[in-house]
């Protein structure tokens, strides 16, 4: 009997200890089993308490008045799988006739207290079916990335969402997006872990950074273009837009439309050119448009004006060129000028980081989701990092981006220094790398990239 209690005793202080230091060891180990038990015994009383029952059909209330027997109970969305993973629970349900994905969606908070559980996101993954993607911990607390192969040029991980899963900045589906936030929210860091996911990739960077680069500089190794000051910044989106023209040209003389060609090799976009002639895909990351938008004579109002107009001109074209926007700032409402809302327009990506008011919020997602505005307000302070992500579609998700520090971005960019490519019209631009000087060994050549 002793021996049975210290054996209990031990693998109680076990339990406490992977939930307060290995959260992720606790849930595979303990947790994923009593809440597969709690959401399974608990199941048809919490689907009546949150309202997501629907009244027995009229043949069994017929049926049961003919027998004289007790008039059925309330029927709830039929189980169709409980699958656990790393992070919590997935729970699928078939819904009753009547019944609605958006019940679910209104009831996510009531469902997290029921279950005892840390979070409930649901989605509708076809006509009469939900999922309820339950998280059993706070994997937001220490965001720990999994480790992953890349899957494409331009489909980035670059944070971890509520729940459990990897949230990618995919440019191919996204092709322009807003970053929101006041200071000390988390933007740079998020930026960093962008740019480190992108370094290693077949993909030119274009920096405007008008801090005087100290946020880009330290990166310039892999970037092809950076713009430190307004006035550059205008000089480098015009060339810009003209390398923009060129591609088009290309895509012109590609396109050889006749009778005998294969629907599969006529395009509108660089995709489809063939992989010897296809532009590399341009990145351009503005890391405070608010900068550029500014203006106090006139003079700075006629480079305000250039700069708004070809950063639109950008949004508006130059996807199907290989050229994606990624705007950041602390606030991004008409104050700043006319053309910043035709931009904001064409910015469907949309992250906002912690907010000081709600005026801020309703920038990126105003027009988009008002529950996503809420979410946003409501980022704490002491969670740096801490995103709400949606798009133009209305759907949003709180992220998390891990905590990149600037060495580990500078190393990044300085080990993969070698895939910076060289575009013509933004070689003027190009940033002076200084040669750092190894003490003891020789500096080696670092090969440089083609030339488009």
């Amino acid at each position: 009997m002793n021996a049975l209690c210290i054996t209990l005793l031990v693998v109680l202080v076990i339990a406490l200890l992977l939930r307060w230091l290995r959260p992720t060891w606790y849930w595979m180990t303990f947790g994923v089993t009593f809440a597969t038990v709690r959401v399974l015994v608990r199941y048809r009383s919490v689907m009546d308490a949150c309202g997501l029952t629907v009244p027995p059909a009229r043949w069994r209330l017929a049926l049961a008045r003919v027998t004289n027997q007790p008039p059925p109970e309330a029927r709830s969305p039929r189980i169709l799988r409980l699958r656990p993973t790393a992070t919590g629970l997935v729970l699928r349900v078939k819904l009753r006739p009547g019944q609605d994905a958006f019940d679910f969606s209104a009831s996510s908070d009531r469902l997290r207290h029921s279950f005892a559980l840390h979070n409930v996101v649901s989605r509708e993954i076809r006509s009469g079916v939900v999922e309820l993607r339950m998280t059993g911990y706070d994997v937001l607390k220490r965001v720990r990335m999994p480790a992953a192969e890349p899957d494409g040029v331009l489909r980035v991980p670059v944070a971890l969402r509520e729940d459990g899963e990897v949230h990618h900045r995919d440019y191919r589906e996204v092709p322009h997006a807003l970053n929101v936030g006041a200071t000390k929210s988390g933007k740079s860091v998020y930026q960093r872990t962008l740019v480190s996911g992108l370094a290693p990739r077949n993909v030119a960077l274009v920096g405007i950074d008008c801090k005087n680069g100290v946020e880009l500089a330290p990166l310039s190794a892999r970037f092809t273009a950076l713009a430190d000051n307004p006035a550059d910044a205008a000089e480098l989106l015009a060339a810009l837009v003209q390398y923009m023209g060129r591609v088009y040209e290309l895509i012109r003389a590609e396109q050889r439309i006749s009778v005998s060609l294969p629907d599969a090799e006529i395009t509108a976009d660089i995709w489809d050119l063939p992989a010897h002639l296809r532009p590399v895909p341009v990145v351009l990351l503005v890391d405070e448009v608010a900068e550029l938008a500014l203006a106090a004579n006139k003079a700075e109002e006629v480079r305000r004006d250039q700069i708004v107009t070809n950063l639109v001109r950008l949004s508006q074209l130059g996807r199907a060129a290989g050229i994606h926007l990624e705007i950041c700032g602390q606030r991004f409402g008409s104050e700043l000028g006319k053309g910043i809302t035709m931009l904001r327009a064409q910015l469907t990506g949309r992250t906002a980081h912690r907010v000081n008011d709600e005026t801020s919020a309703n920038m990126a997602f105003g027009d988009i989701s008002p529950d996503a505005v809420l979410a946003a307000v409501q980022i704490d302070k002491d969670r740096p990092g801490t995103a709400v992500a949606g798009d133009s579609s209305g759907g949003w998700t709180r992220i998390r981006a891990p905590h990149t520090t600037l060495r580990q971005a500078v190393d990044t960019c300085n080990a993969h220094a070698h895939r910076t490519p060289s575009i013509p019209e933004l070689e003027p631009f190009r940033p002076a790398v200084p040669v750092r000087v190894l003490v003891g060994k020789v500096q080696p050549k670092t090969a440089s990239a083609p030339a488009f």
